[in-house]
């Protein structure tokens, strides 16, 4: 027995109220019909959009859709062992399911993430992402979730036309899916649209509240907008709930550095750095703020640390740029984001707004970088 209420949130008024008793054999079958019902008592006109969605079975086999619930649990996760735990879970659901084209979009997803976090090379799991990405929209071309998944592949090749495409047609699709709406904001915030990713970010907050990801982007884009005291602002709120989610104290930690609070920078981002586990992506982001304080002999040893790793692990160009833009050394950061440039990495895609490449904006080889990145315009 399932019981539906509607309650008017500003006066607690008592609308509506509903029991369903069904034989519980096909979920799906139930959650449709519920939907459905709910729709028709409610006093709106559904879209054919929204009424394809309610009726939509994303599988037939509640195995591979549990095994799907959980890959995308530890897909959000955006840690190394999160990200291969979900693929591990969406390779299960697939297995059981072969046309469940989610699963392949989570796929997709999880490779995307291990490109852009540093835990595997671009060039390797970019490839697999693209292909897991085509396969679900092979399945299913109104899948919004598999648009999304190819606008993160694309996004890496810095083809915007194509990315932003595929965000709004993910959004039409399903316009109350928020990682499309979370991917579009910090796109545009790439392209340098600044109010709109904001705005953007804000309504992908909206649809998912208590995403971790989400509230900690939305300070981010602040950050990129140079609104530093509401990007702390928002990274200390998201902190207050979930004090060990590693991304919050990473960018805490950035933002820090740029309003010159380097001792908060430093502890932030060593706490970033223990709660993943050792990311080397956090690491890197260590070395810039010991740089930019001052103490350049610890972000030497850092730079010397990822030399040494990099023998073992993939190593994020760009904070090694940032590395020795902090020391000062112009050259040989533009050494390392020639490389960012050739393995496809992430985080290049924001150099145009990041502040922690400020100092090199007048010099001509940024300009052709941005050129090549066809973010000159």
């Amino acid at each position: 027995r399932i019981t539906e209420q509607l309650i008017d949130v500003e006066s607690e008024e008592h609308i509506w109220s509903e029991d369903y008793d069904r034989e519980f054999k096909d979920v799906f079958a139930i959650q449709s019909d519920i939907a459905q019902q709910v729709a028709d008592a409610l006093p709106v006109q559904l879209m054919a959009g929204e009424k394809r969605h309610i009726e939509k079975k994303a599988t037939e086999n509640l195995e591979a859709f549990n095994l799907y619930l959980k890959g995308r649990y530890y897909w959000n996760k955006r840690t190394g062992e999160g990200l291969e735990s979900g693929i591990e879970y969406f390779e299960q659901a697939i297995e059981k399911d072969p046309s469940f084209a989610l699963a392949y979009a989570g796929l997709a997803d999880s490779y995307i993430l291990l490109a852009g976090y540093t835990y595997m090379p671009p060039t390797e799991a970019l490839p697999r992402a693209k292909k897991a990405a085509r396969k679900a929209l092979e399945l299913d071309e109104t899948l919004a979730e598999a648009h999304t998944s190819l606008a993160g592949t694309t996004f890496h090749y810095y083809d915007w036309l194509t990315t932003e495409k595929e965000l709004k047609r993910a959004i039409e699709l399903n316009p109350s899916y928020a990682t499309a709406h979370h991917w579009y904001a910090v796109v545009l915030a790439a392209l340098g649209r600044l109010d709109e990713a904001i705005a953007e970010e804000k309504r992908a907050l909206d649809l998912d509240p208590f995403d971790l990801v989400i509230n900690t982007y939305l300070g981010w884009i602040y950050y990129f907008d140079r609104q530093y005291d509401k990007a702390l602002e928002q990274y200390l709120h998201t902190l207050e709930s979930h004090p060990k989610f590693y991304l919050t104290h990473l960018w805490l930690g950035q933002a820090y550095v740029q309003r010159g609070m380097h001792e908060g920078a430093i502890a932030a981002l060593q706490e970033a750095l223990t709660l993943s586990g050792g990311s080397t992506l956090v690491k890197a982001a260590l070395g810039h703020a010991y740089a930019k304080s001052g103490r350049k002999e610890e972000a030497q040893k850092v730079l010397s640390e990822l030399n040494d790793l990099s023998k073992q692990r993939y190593i994020p160009s760009y904070y090694i740029a940032a590395i020795y833009t902090g020391l000062g050394d112009k050259d040989h950061a533009f050494e390392w984001l020639q490389k960012a440039y050739n393995e496809h990495y992430l985080f290049l895609n924001w150099i145009n707004v990041d502040p922690i490449f400020d100092n090199l904006r007048a010099d001509s080889r940024f300009t052709e970088l941005l050129k090549k990145m066809g973010l000159d315009e």
